[in-house]
């Protein structure tokens, strides 16, 4: 289907990566877009001693845990000393299986010292894992055939919001609440309040997307994702106007179609 630009001028204005599963995200001036979302994004994560993934929905402190990204996967958080690992295990490290969802998929272990550590700040037993490139995780298990992967994000490659949807729920709220609330990749501006919920196709730059489904949200937006402390809002305000089927929606998951780059500004273009 062709695209066609909006009435309006609809640009990407937030770029987003988390590199551990339901830690802080990093912000980003241009990302590249890889075989199973965006790079680096959600392929670490934290696992129990028996590979089942942990989150925020259990702990909400994984807010905390900060992560940087160089030549070297760096992790601090609050009375932690920093620990620096390689961005991908030792060939000789262990491998595992482990669970997302109900999905089940290769994992290397990143080790003790990350073992270590974590455990400590989160005060349970837990580890790292990694997903290197020979795992294969099917997008939305396997909804969309084998060929379509994602990371361990938790069932699509992709989350976009717009700024106007946030907007909408922060003129309701006591308290307004940040974008981070909702960890989106994608942010953008230029249309109205839940537009993003009828859009089915776009092109941001040169990559085609398909938004196939909306996103119904867990506990995690209740989450401060400074303080690591867990609050009833912005939850209880967008059920009153954003609950259907017994969940409550925000934002839209995506599907991209190929690879390259995706730039802050990058226009973006709807289907016909």
């Amino acid at each position: 289907m062709p695209f066609r630009s909006a009435m309006t001028q609809i640009t990407l204005s937030g770029l987003y990566i988390y590199p551990i599963k339901s830690a802080a995200g990093i912000a980003l001036g241009e990302a590249t877009v890889g075989d199973r979302g965006l790079q680096h994004d959600r392929r670490w994560m934290v696992a129990s001693p028996n590979g089942k993934f942990m989150t925020q929905r259990q702990h909400p402190t994984m807010a905390l845990i900060r992560v940087g990204l160089g030549e070297q996967l760096q992790l601090s958080a609050p009375g932690m000393a920093d620990l620096a690992l390689p961005l991908e295990p030792a060939l000789e490290a262990i491998a595992l299986e482990v669970e997302v969802w109900g999905d089940r998929c290769a994992a290397l272990s990143m080790g003790s010292s990350a073992q270590a550590w974590l455990s400590q700040f989160l005060q349970t037993p837990c580890q790292l894992v990694y997903m290197p490139d020979q795992s294969r995780r099917p997008t939305a298990h396997g909804q969309l055939g084998q060929d379509k992967l994602v990371s361990f994000a938790d069932a699509y490659p992709l989350l976009l919001i717009s700024e106007a949807s946030l907007a909408d729920l922060n003129g309701r709220l006591a308290e307004p609440v940040p974008m981070d609330r909702f960890r989106p990749n994608l942010v953008v501006t230029g249309c109205g309040a839940f537009a993003e919920d009828a859009w089915q196709r776009i092109r941001i730059g040169d990559i085609g997307f398909d938004l196939p489904k909306r996103c119904d949200r867990c506990s995690i937006p209740g989450v401060d994702q400074s303080s690591g402390i867990q609050y009833k809002e912005p939850l209880l305000t967008l059920a009153k106007y954003r609950l259907q089927g017994g969940k409550i929606w925000f934002g839209q998951n995506l599907v991209h179609h190929a690879t390259g780059k995706l730039r802050l500004g990058d226009s973006i273009e709807l289907s016909n």
